[in-house]
């Protein structure tokens, strides 16, 4: 079995998605082909790769290359956890914006950090799929990582018929937190989830057929346990499910947290990923410095011991095996969810087996669930079409409707911003090639500027003479 790694200079990423595919007795064999553009990572994860091999007695094989088709050629999965612009993007997808008033925390899903991410990463994804077309074995299947999940989901379903699905660790890492709470193990927790990446809803919560979800309202309305959680709790409170994002990500979602200091300061003020202003772009800078300068694989055991929480090994394991595997899968809506838009990417309970990967149907989402969604999938929809069609109109579209841009910014500043972010990131925005941003600004108006004389239609004419009878009477 040929398994692609594209983007492997993501060296910790890429170490733990191998590290769980050699700790799977069934896939010990693998033939790992690494990819990426930054040469010295590559080389370095390569190195770590073929030690990993030895020092552990496998038969599996690691090489690495340049060219992307010479990975994917014959492969039969491809694993993306691509970033591209890599870590000077992200400082302009955060600072550009904070200067126009949108305070972004993590910046990669949504708001103008997510857009701008999205328009970079969505012509890349569409030309590994067509690599798989033309080069990879029939069937072979995309296990995507790249952010925004949502965003790139939804372009895949719509430019290509290559088997894929996105991958997030969001469901995971909540049960984790909800086993806390609930005080319960996490093994013995029955859910069912449905939405979209990033504001998936847990419709079902038991415990040995015991409705959760009683206790942990009960527990958000505790302050020491609201604290963790203040912008998840306080969504939770007012649309009654609870949700698989955390208060960094989920406050970039909505319109009612990061809109003006007042705001930041009542429930954004936890340090890092509780809310913390360009939290995760300092995280990045931060790592990135390091790792210009230091080789991390160096430090790192070559041991390989149990898989981590990520699907990637138990999916490829499912198919080569034929043993299902049911996971949390970001997929094209063809009907899963009902009442979200058909085509758009929806994150339901998905199987994988021998004949490939099935979505299950969920069904309606609760109404409230599925109105927040929906503004969401606003963004989510024209990204996709800017993206996709190089119209850099749609840049503008999508921003305007984005909830927390919208709740800081007009719609001339929405558009200053683009076009600024446009020019400082046209490098990673090739199919924006010798477009400009048509500037609107806000039309001056002289003090002594009268409105146009239009002839009123004469079902409204009355209405008209009402409102000037009522003036005067007033005066």
């Amino acid at each position: 079995m040929k398994i692609a790694m594209i983007g492997a200079g993501s060296i910790v990423f890429c170490k733990t998605l191998m590290s769980d595919i050699m700790a799977t007795p069934a896939l010990a064999d693998a033939e790992f082909a690494l990819m990426s553009r930054t040469e010295p990572k590559l080389r370095s994860m390569e190195a770590f790769g073929q030690r990993m091999i030895r020092d552990n007695g496998l038969p599996g094989k690691v090489w690495a290359t340049l060219d992307r088709a010479e990975a994917i050629r014959d492969a039969d999965f491809v694993v993306v956890m691509v970033q591209v612009g890599g870590v000077d993007a992200f400082e302009l997808d955060y600072k550009i914006p904070l200067k126009y008033g949108i305070d972004q925390c993590i910046a990669d899903s949504l708001g103008p950090g997510g857009l701008f991410r999205g328009l970079r990463t969505i012509p890349l994804l569409v030309d590994i799929a067509r690599d798989m077309e033309r080069l990879a074995k029939p069937g072979a299947i995309m296990l995507q990582y790249a952010n925004p999940m949502a965003a790139n989901c939804f372009a895949l379903g719509q430019a290509t018929d290559v088997s894929f699905v996105g991958l997030c660790h969001g469901v995971q890492t909540t049960l984790d937190l909800i086993a806390r709470y609930s005080e319960v193990p996490k093994e013995e927790i029955t859910y069912t989830c449905g939405g979209i990446n990033h504001m998936d809803w847990f419709l079902r919560l038991e415990h040995k057929g015991r409705d959760l979800y009683p206790h942990l309202r009960e527990v958000f309305e505790r302050p020491e346990f609201y604290k963790n959680e203040k912008v998840r709790g306080e969504v939770f409170r007012h649309y009654g499910y609870f949700m698989t994002e955390s208060t960094g990500h989920l406050s970039e979602y909505v319109p009612w947290f990061r809109k003006n200091r007042k705001a930041l300061d009542l429930y954004c003020d936890e340090p890092a990923f509780g809310g913390e202003s360009g939290a995760y772009y300092s995280w990045c800078r931060a790592i990135g410095d390091y790792y210009d300068q230091h080789d991390p694989l160096q430090f790192e055991t070559t041991k390989i011991e149990k898989r981590s929480v990520e699907y990637c090994s138990y999916i490829i394991e499912a198919v080569a095996t034929g043993k299902p595997f049911r996971f949390m899968g970001n997929v094209r809506n063809d009907g899963y969810i009902a009442n979200l838009p058909q085509g758009c990417c929806v994150e339901v309970p998905t199987f994988a087996d021998d004949t490939g990967l099935r979505p299950t149907f969920v069904g309606d989402l609760p109404p409230q669930c599925a109105a927040l969604c929906q503004t969401n999938i606003n963004v989510q929809m024209l990204a996709v079409h800017a993206a996709l069609s190089g119209d850099t109109e749609h840049i503008v579209h999508a921003a305007s409707l984005d909830p927390l841009s919208s709740a800081v910014c007009t719609l001339a500043e929405i558009r200053e911003m683009c076009a600024e972010m446009l020019e400082a990131e046209r490098q990673w925005l090739p199919q924006f090639e010798g477009q400009r941003m048509i500037p609107r600004p806000v039309i001056s108006i002289p003090p002594d500027c009268k409105p146009v004389d239009v002839p009123l239609d004469p079902a409204l004419a009355i209405g008209k003479r009402f409102s000037t009878l009522i003036e005067q009477r007033t005066e």
